[in-house]
């Protein structure tokens, strides 16, 4: 009862310190990264913060599992550093009898993982790509931001535009300039409106003039219009494709299998048995040498971690392949670690060697 209650006490504490300095270093990152996609027009700089919190949900079994590993490795590691695990294991605990408070504080926090991985993984990606479609579906005038030069049509388009007022379809002192292989056009006028023709974006303008270079013969044509026409997006209303895997509900995913969406069941079940064969592994890993640096344990459980993550991603892949079955690959990894960490733990528990079952092997003959 005392080992079960001052070890969940610390396990808890650093779980939740651990969680969030790795919860900060993921924000800043995505901070980053969503600010450089709104800033090349990818995303809506209104939904910075709803892209972020969907894709903070999105990795956070990756981010549980890392934490609760960490947590375990980091705790047993100091209560070895202590000489605590000596007192426990001289009053007649064994390594065995830490599974079951370990587990007992883990088993919530797995749950939520796998929960996370097989229901919120697929959710927050498709939040996220509603959002996305629904600022690409939106015209370019739509999306130019007052005063403000953007690139649209994949750094084709370059828009400026005094918009007379927040989204609205027309606009003033419009400057586009456009680029065809070998022509540079650039086009002002005063006014400006978009208006939707068969399914197809055209951008109209009132009393302006188009400037047309040929950049292999230097010719120049200068004209002068009242009205003029552009088209600025084709097939504005598409028809939505297949979903990608990483959106589709897992039950979705089931019921209609094939080896790529195999594989990315094998992705989504892979993060809760990962973190079950970690927190198993974590005690094999929390034994520390008083000699060696205190930041030794954390290094080797990060580089534990990272060789299992990638071995899942490779997994996802050689299903995908069909080059193995989802069952038998599931085994052969997720078992393979299983194992690995139980004779890692017996190992540990006796203070067995190689040199130790050699020397009483010899001896054994002699």
């Amino acid at each position: 009862m005392v080992l079960q209650s001052s070890l969940r006490k610390d396990l808890a504490q650093s779980f939740v310190t651990t969680l969030v300095v790795l919860l900060t270093v993921v924000m800043t990152n995505m901070l980053i990264q969503t600010l450089g996609q709104a800033s090349r027009g990818s995303i809506n700089p209104s939904d910075v913060l709803l892209v972020m919190g969907f894709t903070a949900l999105g990795y956070s079994a990756t981010l549980l599992t890392l934490s609760l590993f960490l947590s375990v490795v980091s705790t047993l590691s100091r209560m070895y550093s202590d000489s605590e695990m000596v007192i426990w294991f001289c009053s007649g605990r064994s390594l065995f009898s830490f599974v079951g408070p370990i587990f007992r504080f883990a088993w919530p926090i797995l749950v939520a993982i796998f929960f996370s991985a097989l229901v919120v993984w697929p959710w927050s990606n498709q939040k996220i790509q509603e959002l996305k479609d629904r600022f690409e579906s939106r015209s370019d005038v739509e999306r130019v931001a007052p005063g403000k030069f953007q690139e649209f049509s994949g750094g084709k388009s370059v828009f400026f535009i005094d918009k007379e007022t927040s989204g609205s379809m027309s606009g003033t002192n419009v400057f586009v300039s456009t680029s065809d292989g070998d022509m540079q056009t650039i086009t002002t006028a005063q006014q400006g409106f978009v208006d939707n023709i068969k399914n197809e974006r055209f951008l109209k303008l009132k009393n302006g003039q188009q400037i047309s270079l040929n950049t292999v013969t230097q010719e120049t044509r200068i004209t002068t219009f009242e009205n003029y026409q552009l088209l600025i997006e084709e097939h504005a209303v598409a028809a939505s494709g297949a979903r990608a895997n990483h959106m589709v509900p897992s039950l979705d995913l089931i019921q209609k299998p094939d080896p790529s969406r195999m594989g990315e069941i094998f992705w989504r079940l892979g993060q809760g048995f990962c973190a079950l064969n970690l927190v198993f592994l974590a005690l094999a890993l929390a034994a520390v040498n008083p000699r060696a640096a205190k930041s030794y344990h954390l290094m080797k459980a990060i580089l534990t971690f990272v060789i299992y993550y990638n071995m899942i991603n490779f997994g996802q892949r050689w299903i995908a392949e069909g080059r193995m079955p989802l069952a038998l690959l599931v085994i052969y990894l997720h078992g393979a670690a299983a194992l690995i960490a139980a004779l890692w733990i017996m190992r540990r528990q006796t203070n067995w060697t190689l040199r130790l079952w050699l020397f009483r092997r010899r001896h054994g003959h002699a």
